[in-house]
């Protein structure tokens, strides 16, 4: 594996964490809220944002609009039932969803679930760093590599990763500022 694929890698898994942290709630309205969401349209689980056009008209209401009528009751479903917590109101064309503000603990809450994202985009990171790794090892084994060009690129990976962990615990500080600045 090449520096720029590994480094690649390490980019996505960093931005997949990324993805993950904006679905986690702050206290105003956000569309990502809405991103892991999925309606059961004509037997298949489609996306939300694939049924509808979604927009935050002020910072306390999302608004949702279907691009076919007849979801709009699948939709409401989907989002009462969806673990994120919210009442959709519906006037028959739109839904609107009210977010209230956070409370102390549920702030606490995604706190928590924002550190858990984070613990996995690192274990990622550590399985490419593993993969990696082994890779060079078999290099010199095989004679390829000599023993201290493998201990350099073994360095070279380390810092690697280490590089992308700290990406990825600034991403998860600047989440959890974001979700306790009231």
């Amino acid at each position: 594996m090449s520096r720029q694929e590994l480094e690649a890698n390490m980019r996505k898994s960093v931005e997949a964490a990324q993805r993950t942290f904006n679905t986690i709630r702050t206290g105003r309205a956000n569309p990502s809220l809405l991103d892991r969401l999925t309606v059961e349209y004509y037997g298949a689980e489609t996306s939300l944002k694939a049924l509808s056009t979604i927009s935050t008209p002020d910072s306390q209401t999302i608004s949702i609009q279907p691009f076919d009528l007849s979801s709009l009751s699948l939709i409401e479903k989907a989002i009462s039932t969806s673990d994120l917590g919210f009442t959709p109101n519906s006037d028959g064309k739109i839904i609107r969803i009210n977010v209230p503000p956070l409370t102390e603990e549920r702030r606490k809450d995604f706190c928590k679930l924002a550190s858990k994202y984070a613990e996995e985009g690192k274990v990622a990171l550590r399985n490419i760093r593993r993969e990696a790794i082994e890779k060079v090892k078999k290099l010199e084994k095989d004679g390829d590599l000599s023993e201290d060009q493998s201990r350099d690129e073994q360095n070279e990976i380390q810092k690697l990763t280490n590089k992308f962990i700290s990406e990825i615990e600034q991403h998860l500080a600047d989440k959890e500022a974001d979700i306790l600045k009231v």
